[in-house]
C-alpha cells in the first residue's frame, strides 16, 4: 500500500515565500513521484492564512482549489489519513506554528521540531548555543531597534551586520569604517527588530556542511563551497542566491556551478568542518538532517555562521546535491527521511 505523503507548501507571510516554497516543492514532486511507493497530497497555505488542497502546484490548479478556513483544513487533513508530512514552508510561521499543528494532529513529519526551528531561525541564539558546545563563532553583539540610534555597536570594524531572523542574506552589510555604521544599521533594521553585529572573519573560504541521520548515526556529506573573493566578494549577498526573471519567476542563482561546487572529500578542510558540524547538530537538538554554514579563515579554522535546517528533497536542494555526490541518490535520501519520521 502506498504511503500517503502530504506536502505542506506556501507561506503565511508573503508571496515571495509562497513562490520560493512552490519552486522547491514542485521540484520535489517531479523528482520523487513513485505511484507504487507514495500517494502525494498537497496543502497550500497563502498569506491570508487560507488553505487550499490543489491537485498539483500549477497556477491553474491552485486557483481552482477553493480556499478553506483553518477549521475546515483540519477536518480535511484528518479525513485524508496522512501517514507523514513533508514541510516545504520557509517562512517563520511555516517552520514553527504549522509544524506544531501536525504534532497536535499526531501526524509525523520530516525534519526538525518547531522549537529547534525557532531557535535556529534566530542567528544570535543559535550562535550562543553552538558556542557553549565549544564551536568557534565570530565575536559580536545584538542591537535592538528600540535602542537605535542612541546605541551604537561596540564592535570595531570591519564588521558584518545582519538581521537576526532573515534568510537569503537579506539586509546583510559589511561595515569597513565607523562612519558606515549608521546606514548599515538602517538597512538591517528594515528587515528585523534585532540585528546581529559580528566581527568580520577574514576570508579564506566559505562552505556549507550537511548531515543526514541514517540508522541513528550522523552521516556527514561532502561540503559545498561558495565562490568568494576577499577583494570583490568578501561576503555573500542576496543576489548570490536568488533573482527574479522578467516574468517575476524566482531563479536559484546559488545552484549555478560558477557560484558553488562540491568539495573533494579528500580536502584537508573536510574533516575539520565535519567535526564541528556534528557538535552543532547535537547541541541544537537536530533530528533527521541538518545544514550549517561555516567561514574558514586563512589559517584553516572553521567559524560557525548560521544553521539552515530545511530540505525540500528537490534535485536542487543542497542536501540532495551533497547526498548525490556521496553516492546516495535522491530516491534513497527521500526514503531514509520518511523512515526516520515514521
Amino acid at each position: 500500500m502506498a504511503l500517503r505523503v502530504l506536502h505542506l507548501v506556501g507561506s503565511a507571510v508573503s508571496e515571495f515565500y509562497c513562490d520560493l516554497s512552490r519552486l522547491y516543492a514542485q521540484d520535489c514532486l517531479e523528482s520523487t513521484t513513485n505511484a507504487a511507493l507514495y500517494e502525494f497530497h498537497i496543502a497550500y497555505v497563502t498569506p491570508d492564512r487560507q488553505w487550499r488542497f490543489p491537485t498539483d502546484l500549477s497556477g491553474e490548479a491552485i486557483a481552482a482549489a477553493s480556499p478553506k478556513s483553518f477549521a475546515e483544513a483540519v477536518q480535511i487533513l484528518t479525513a485524508l489519513q496522512i501517514d507523514v508530512m513533508l514541510p516545504q514552508m520557509f517562512c517563520i510561521p511555516g517552520m514553527t506554528y504549522y509544524r506544531s499543528l501536525f504534532d497536535l494532529l499526531s501526524i509525523p513529519y520530516v525534519g526538525n521540531t518547531p522549537d529547534v526551528m525557532a531557535l535556529t531561525a534566530n542567528k544570535a541564539k543559535a550562535k550562543a548555543v553552538v558556542a557553549a558546545a565549544g564551536v568557534s563563532v565570530p565575536p559580536g553583539e545584538v542591537l535592538r531597534a528600540k535602542s537605535h540610534p542612541k546605541s551604537y555597536p561596540k564592535t570595531i570594524p570591519p564588521a558584518v551586520i545582519k538581521p537576526v531572523d532573515t534568510d537569503n542574506s537579506l539586509g546583510i552589510v559589511l561595515v569597513k569604517n565607523l562612519s558606515d555604521y549608521s546606514a548599515a544599521l538602517e538597512t538591517a533594521f528594515a528587515y528585523a527588530e534585532e540585528v546581529l553585529v559580528e566581527t568580520f572573519i577574514e576570508l579564506g573560504r566559505e562552505v556549507r556542511c550537511g548531515i543526514v541521520v541514517q540508522d541513528q548515526q550522523l552521516i556527514c556529506l561532502p561540503l559545498e563551497e561558495y565562490s568568494m573573493d576577499k577583494d570583490h566578494k568578501p561576503i555573500r549577498s542576496y543576489d548570490d542566491k536568488i533573482n527574479q526573471n522578467k516574468k517575476g519567476e524566482l531563479n536559484l542563482v546559488a545552484k549555478d556551478s560558477t557560484k558553488a561546487w562540491i568539495v573533494d572529500p579528500g580536502d584537508l578542510i573536510t574533516e575539520r568542518v565535519w567535526d564541528v558540524a556534528k557538535k552543532c547538530h547535537i547541541a541544537l537538538g537536530c533530528r533527521h538532517y541538518s545544514l550549517f554554514d561555516f567561514r574558514i579563515d586563512p589559517s584553516g579554522q572553521p567559524w560557525f555562521l548560521e544553521a539552515g535546517l530545511y530540505c525540500s528533497f528537490a534535485q536542487k536542494s543542497v542536501i540532495s546535491m551533497m547526498a548525490k555526490a556521496s553516492g546516495m541518490p535522491l530516491e534513497k535520501l527521500f526514503q531514509t527521511a520518511l523512515n526516520n519520521a515514521l
